[in-house]
């Protein structure tokens, strides 16, 4: 009886967004509902808890140095106990597959880039030149070399929102509201405080909002309160001290998400909100398996990475403005 377990180790919660599409897929190949092993970091078990072909999450926090060997224990553990005739590695990482490996898993499946083939149970791999590719990309490759049908490319995150208002009721405002994704883990795709500030001006000027919530992690709180002091205005709900059930909670009550290229922003398209990604310094073709509307500068080149933040400076709130203003009219 074929009971199927999907790692994927990265901690970003963008990647492990653009993995959906590959992890239902490999769900519905089987017939079976999954089991998952993810980064905590990802929050995953209050995030995917909704989705129906997932069973049960657990975490791994894929460490290096002197805890490597403690976590490959610590996965030995969990394929003893769940005894899984299947193991998916949606990434190159070689410590899932040595542990499976060590446990006696029958199949053990992945990318089997670099020394990740030596501990795979099939020769059905990628080419070591295609490290090259996406994550997400990678991720297709590996599933049509095993004949695995990928039915929809759109991440798609479903929730029980009512769960989510109960556990954050200081988000709910009456009135209308919008979100801002205002920090990303690559400071160099930021979008400056002060243009968000002047959107928010105009934006407001139009009547499209009563509240803005501003969606940021705890380690950029300054972003998120450096707005508030520059705006002086009374409508910015600060969100940087919420998990991310609380960033869930303030994305599904939002009528639309603005944000930088980072999680939240994968998050809101993923979750059905109708979301605006502010791309200038790095590649809109990263993106393609998504429902994001890029607004972009009007000299902006695809497949370009310029890590200097202050060409962020090139698409003006004004630009930004005036392209929401032709979408969601």
């Amino acid at each position: 009886m074929h009971k199927i377990c999907i790692a994927y180790t990265h901690h970003k919660l963008g990647d492990l967004i653009w993995q959906l599409p590959y992890i239902k897929a490999i769900s519905e190949h089987h017939n079976k509902n999954i089991d998952l092993i993810l980064r905590e970091k990802t929050q995953a078990k209050n995030i995917l808890k909704d989705l129906k072909h997932i069973n049960n999450i657990n975490y791994n926090n894929f460490r290096k140095g002197i805890y490597y060997w403690i976590d490959v224990w610590k996965l030995i553990k969990i394929f003893n106990q769940n005894k899984y005739s299947h193991l998916y590695i949606l990434d190159k990482v070689n410590k899932p597959a040595i542990a499976a490996k060590l446990s006696g898993i029958k199949n053990i499946i992945g990318p089997g880039i670099g020394n990740q083939k030596k501990y795979l149970t099939t020769n059905i791999i990628l080419n070591d030149d295609d490290r090259k590719l996406s994550y997400s990309d990678q991720s297709q490759k590996l599933l049509k070399l095993h004949k695995i049908n990928i039915g929809n490319l759109y991440p798609q995150i479903k929730v029980d929102i009512k769960r989510f208002n109960e556990n954050n009721p200081d988000l709910l405002f009456d009135g209308k509201k919008i979100a801002f994704g205002v920090d990303s883990f690559e400071d160099y795709k930021m979008w400056y405080e002060e243009d968000f500030v002047k959107l928010a001006d105009l934006l407001y000027e139009k009547k499209l909002f009563d509240y803005v919530y501003l969606i940021c992690g705890p380690d950029k709180s300054h972003v998120a309160k450096r707005i508030i002091e520059t705006s002086q205005k009374k409508y910015f709900i600060d969100c940087s001290n919420k998990d991310l059930t609380g960033v869930i909670t303030a994305i599904k009550n939002s009528s639309f998400f603005v944000g930088n290229n980072s999680g939240p922003l994968n998050l809101a398209a993923a979750l059905g909100v109708k979301s605006f990604g502010i791309i200038v310094n790095d590649a809109i073709s990263e993106l393609k398996y998504s429902k994001i509307e890029f607004v972009t500068p009007k000299n902006y080149k695809d497949n370009t990475w310029i890590r200097d933040r202050k060409n962020m400076k090139t698409l003006s709130p004004e630009e930004v403005f005036n392209v929401l203003m032709d979408k969601i009219n």
